[in-house]
């Protein structure tokens, strides 16, 4: 469309300019109604998923927290003499007292060089092959171990590439002052070896010191008897030896498990091991649920709850150029205000959760007397104001964690044990019944209001607003024109006028002219 040329009351005087500014001013009211729909639309729809990300943060909470046994039903461990040794156990272990006496701790097998080595050389790239076998007997699951050392390697570059070396598993340094090459196994036993692979491994390690290394040979056997003795330079690694409540037996670490509970042998000596509940570890997980449950309703309700001020519409930006940003501030936070008042969603997914919550959990794994959030010490607050917040009577739950504590777990995540995917309402355990909930209103939520990897069009709020963006578009478009029009009207007026002036001018010119 081609530019109408704009004339601005030169001649008739007028500021055309204000007028038609005046005039648009009028005709963009539908235009600012539009958009201050839109920008309540959006605002609600963030106020949503506000919604959407409390409610998940809760559902985090109940699945990282009161659906594992491992923080549900912690064990606490303690030991006589924590310098002899130290325990924890899982969530499955007994409560029971363990006496362990220490005879021998277990220790690593280390290889020594006989010789004194300062430097190497590496003319050409070799590649090493060596068995390895732990300390518990079983070889590695790479073995043998190839390591390939490059053409002109010197001997700490070597020493750090086998450091370096997962498959080999050993810890490697050089005495300075015997000059000594020493080779410890990283972990512990009586078993671990290391056997010489082939002939160009047995001449790269005499370089290393180990004079007598060869094929097939263990590194420790010197003197190439077979066997380990006194002219051999090896210290052999140990197996722990321990007594636990009168029965003797080893192991090849310090760190072995029985029966759910982890023993670190520090020392010899003898040491009671005292398993039991930890009734504060349940207490807190469950009173962390409370409080985050509390939390997202009270922030729920006041969003249900909150007061609408429908004369408080969302500024236009010509409004906003005529207010402090504190005056914006205090009007947007009116404007804002009740855009999920009474909100149907919410307010069937609070109901929803609060039946949940106080529904009896049925089925032949619940015990007498822990069917129920009442029967543990935790209740709804008497004040209608509160909107159905949790209150714990403490005294109460310590009691009854004290006395059941898997009877609480299955409170919170009894299920079918026949088949789980079958299992009723009434057999479902707490949470089970709450991120059911929670999962459908989030996701009714989504479908109102999206999410931010969604496009307008997944989400009613969304679709809403590409309609609108399109009358936006319209109508902005029809406003050209009116402006256009407008200006083509005052233009033709002004050049109207002008001619008129210049026929007066002629006129009185060519009268008073005429009359000299």
């Amino acid at each position: 469309m081609a530019s109408t040329m704009r004339i601005g009351g030169l001649a008739s005087g007028m500021d055309i300019d204000q007028i038609v500014k005046d005039l648009m001013k009028v005709e963009r009211m539908p235009l600012d109604k539009l958009y201050q729909k839109k920008q309540l639309l959006e605002w609600q729809r963030d106020d949503y998923r506000s919604m959407n990300t409390l409610l998940q943060d809760l559902d985090n909470y109940i699945f990282n927290n009161l659906t594992l046994q491992s923080s549900m039903l912690k064990k606490k461990v303690t030991s006589s003499d924590e310098s002899v040794v130290t325990a924890t156990a899982n969530s499955s272990a007994a409560n029971i007292s363990t006496t362990i006496n220490v005879t021998q701790i277990a220790t690593s097998a280390t290889w020594i060089s006989l010789d004194r080595v300062d430097s190497i050389t590496v003319d050409t790239d070799t590649t090493l092959t060596i068995s390895v076998t732990n300390g518990d007997g079983n070889p590695l699951a790479t073995n043998p171990v190839t390591i390939t050392v490059k053409a002109g390697a010197t001997l700490d570059s070597v020493i750090s590439q086998l450091n370096n070396d997962p498959n080999l598993g050993v810890t490697v340094f050089r005495d300075t002052q015997t000059g000594k090459i020493v080779i410890t196994k990283k972990d512990t036993g009586s078993k671990a070896s290391l056997v010489i692979g082939d002939n160009i491994t047995a001449e790269f390690f005499k370089k290393l010191g180990f004079i007598n290394a060869a094929n097939g040979r263990k590194l420790e056997d010197t003197d190439g008897d077979g066997d380990v003795d006194a002219q051999d330079s090896f210290i052999a690694g140990t197996d722990a030896q321990f007594t636990i409540n009168g029965f003797t037996t080893s192991r090849s670490t310090n760190t072995f498990t029985i029966n759910g509970v982890t023993y670190t042998l520090k020392k010899e000596g003898t040491a009671t091991i005292t398993t039991s509940s930890d009734t504060d570890a349940m207490f807190n997980v469950i009173k962390g649920f409370v409080d985050k449950y509390n939390e997202v309703i009270d922030k729920i309700n006041a969003k249900l709850k909150e007061e609408r001020y429908r004369d408080y519409p969302p500024l236009t930006d010509e409004q906003k150029q005529a207010m402090t940003d504190k005056q914006i501030e205090l009007w947007e936070e009116k404007a804002k205000s009740g855009l999920l008042r009474g909100d149907s969603i919410l307010s069937s997914g609070l109901n929803k959760m609060r039946m949940d919550l106080y529904t009896k959990v049925e089925g032949s794994n619940i015990t007498s007397g822990f069917s129920q959030l009442t029967e543990i010490g935790i209740t709804t607050s008497p004040n209608y104001l509160d909107g159905g917040k949790l209150i714990i009577d403490e005294t109460k739950l310590r009691e009854k964690i004290q006395e059941n504590p898997d009877a609480i777990y299955r409170l919170f995540n009894n299920y079918n044990t026949n088949d789980k995917t079958k299992t009723s309402y009434s057999e479902k355990g707490i949470t089970l019944r709450l991120r059911d909930t929670i999962k459908d209103t989030i996701s009714k939520v989504e479908q109102k209001a999206g999410k931010t990897i969604w496009t307008n069009q997944q989400f009613a709020i969304g679709r809403d607003l590409n309609n609108i963006n399109d009358q936006i578009k319209r109508f902005e478009d029809r406003l050209k024109q009116i402006e256009d029009r407008y200006w083509r009207q005052f233009t033709a007026m002004e050049k109207a006028i002008q001619r008129s002036n210049e026929q007066s001018m002629y006129l009185m010119n060519a009268f008073f002219g005429g009359a000299q």
